[in-house]
């Protein structure tokens, strides 16, 4: 049970050994306080834009992030819970390393995404929207593209690629997630999830949680990424029944001044409590109810990964997670692999120059692009 649970791969995992202090970017020095204040997109992306697609019962919007501006389009697909703000810090790294365009697309029913049918998160589903946004984007001319995907998102990338969504499909890397695994990881997901907090007080309350709980081990893209996770709701504003008595019958035997003074302090806090119960945070998804597409997303995933013609790149936090078939596959030479240890599931936010560094020279050696000038690799 314990060893799933680490294996998780359609949240991010509970922390391992050492917590978040594993992180290089977590020791921030001694009396220093930690900013868990949230970062906007903007420091990282160079645009935001609704893309306009037609369903069968409408019109479906979704949200990108873009930067860049001629090179090859990097379409990044985020995991399960995730939005495309997980892939912010990584942006910032790889467009200062090749030329390159990034399109980071927040997926059905996750992040700023508004769909008619967000119940619908069927691995065919979601690959089609893919194809949907790419002609949206370029027509039927559409650049060369390099699909790169984080567990869910990575399945998603897998099913796309192998269903020729995009006719101009470059390559494809699969980050953190193998068949093999992520299937053992199912029985345990439910546990997993029901053992994460419901709610937040505040959006630096959850900052903090995810960095704290190594879900996300680096502060700084755990500051832009978690806004994308969690959404702010409303709640009553009542104070708790039984508290104006507890505050009166605190205060009986105190002297006229002490009196005074309890009564302001107990104000205060009730005055606290109640400004925080105005707004908390939950879940933008529920991932609990997506369960019947778990199946479906990861089931057969390693043979369609190796059946896709495209160059491929495999990223993984442990060698671990390596299932029979991919092993033989990595043996034959059918795709290029690296491990990146020290990283918790969510490889690319915990370790994005070592991410940004991997792909950027997998996309050099098969003369996609170029490294850019100045930059030494």
């Amino acid at each position: 049970m314990e060893k799933q649970l680490h294996l998780n791969l359609l949240a991010s995992r509970p922390p391992m050994a050492g917590g978040f202090q594993s992180s290089s970017k977590m020791k921030m020095g001694p009396g220093r306080k930690k900013d868990f204040s949230p970062l906007p997109w903007s420091h990282y992306f160079e645009t935001m834009e609704d893309v306009e697609v037609e369903s069968e019962n409408g019109k479906d919007i979704f949200r990108i992030y873009c930067s860049g501006s001629h090179g090859p389009v990097l379409l990044l697909l985020h995991g399960g819970g995730h939005s495309a703000l997980s892939w912010a810090v990584f942006t910032a790294v790889i467009c200062s390393r090749i030329n390159c365009r990034v399109v980071a697309m927040d997926l059905r029913a996750h992040g700023d995404t508004r769909v008619k049918n967000p119940d619908d998160l069927s691995a065919d589903t979601m690959a089609k929207d893919i194809g949907k946004v790419v002609e949206a984007l370029y027509g039927e001319s559409p650049p060369p593209i390099m699909i790169i995907g984080h567990s869910m998102g990575g399945a998603i990338a897998v099913h796309t690629a192998n269903a020729n969504h995009i006719p101009s499909l470059l390559g494809l890397c699969v980050i953190d997630v193998v068949e093999g695994t992520a299937m053992d990881a199912l029985n345990s997901m439910q546990n997993f999830l029901r053992s994460r907090p419901k709610t937040f007080k505040s959006l630096e309350n959850a900052i903090e949680w995810s960095v704290k709980s190594g879900q996300i081990r680096n502060i700084e893209s755990a500051r832009v990424s978690m806004g994308g996770q969690v959404k702010g709701c409303e709640e009553p504003t009542s104070t708790p029944a039984g508290v104006s008595n507890s505050i009166e019958e605190g205060i009986i035997e105190e002297d006229e001044e002490e009196e005074a003074e309890v009564v302001a302090n107990k104000k205060r806090m009730k005055e606290d409590q109640e400004i925080k119960k105005e707004r908390i945070f939950t879940w933008r998804v529920e991932l609990s109810k997506t369960e019947k597409y778990w199946d479906g997303w990861f089931r057969g995933l390693s043979a369609l990964f190796l059946t896709c013609p495209v160059p491929k790149l495999l990223l993984l936090a442990g060698v671990d997670r390596l299932d029979k078939d991919l092993t033989i596959g990595q043996m034959q030479g059918k795709f290029q692999m690296q491990v990146l240890p020290q990283c918790g599931h969510a490889v690319h936010e915990d370790a994005p120059e070592k991410v940004a560094d991997a792909l950027a020279t997998f996309m050099v050696r098969h003369k996609f692009t170029e490294f850019k000038e100045g930059y030494l690799c």
